[in-house]
């Protein structure tokens, strides 16, 4: 599989498993979402602005990778977080919104802006503290989605301990089961 490949079937799996964790998160009462329940976030609702905050924070820093990453830089319209602690949105609706429309940003990105060679590049940036950084951009990309992957799993501990069951978590149910497809393409109709 190539790499622009796996980074959609990531975006794929980014989006199920933001929808899932959204919709677990939707049971929760308005109390339940602003509670500090210790997590490093603190709060369900602090969970989830973490993981927007950090990748409107990453998607900015893309954006300026290569020429004609418009669906990047159409997020430019949402906030610019300053903090990583940062409540972008205290109204779940309007979180729920914001998220939506980054995943369907980072899918259409990485469908149809990014060229290959873009991830064979490396990306210089400055981050949060103001350090000016320079990695591989595939390796950055890889980040974005790892970051959602490890803040979510926490979410989802706080999740379990108010008794809701997020459903099913793996990347491998993404992965097409290529003995499955051969006998289905080999049985009769």
């Amino acid at each position: 599989m190539d790499i622009k490949t796996h980074f959609i079937r990531m975006a794929d799996y980014n989006q199920r498993m933001n929808g899932q964790i959204y919709k677990a998160c939707a049971k929760l009462t308005a109390d339940q979402l602003r509670r500090d329940c210790g997590a490093f976030f603190r709060s369900p609702l602090g969970i989830l602005n973490h993981i927007l905050v950090g990748d409107l924070l990453w998607l900015s820093r893309f954006s300026l990778h290569a020429q004609g990453y418009t669906s990047l830089i159409a997020l430019k319209a949402l906030p610019s977080p300053v903090a990583l602690d940062e409540l972008l949105y205290e109204d779940f609706t309007s979180l729920i919104a914001a998220r939506e429309r980054v995943d369907t940003a980072i899918k259409q990105w990485l469908v149809s802006e990014v060229g290959d060679d873009d991830f064979n590049r490396t990306l210089r940036y400055r981050n949060s503290r103001g350090q000016v950084s320079e990695r591989e951009f595939a390796g950055l990309v890889s980040h974005l989605f790892n970051h959602q992957t490890h803040h979510r799993g926490q979410l989802s501990t706080v999740l379990f301990q108010y008794h809701i069951d997020v459903g099913v978590t793996d990347l491998l149910i993404d992965i097409p089961d290529l003995q499955e497809a051969a006998h289905q393409q080999n049985s009769p109709d």
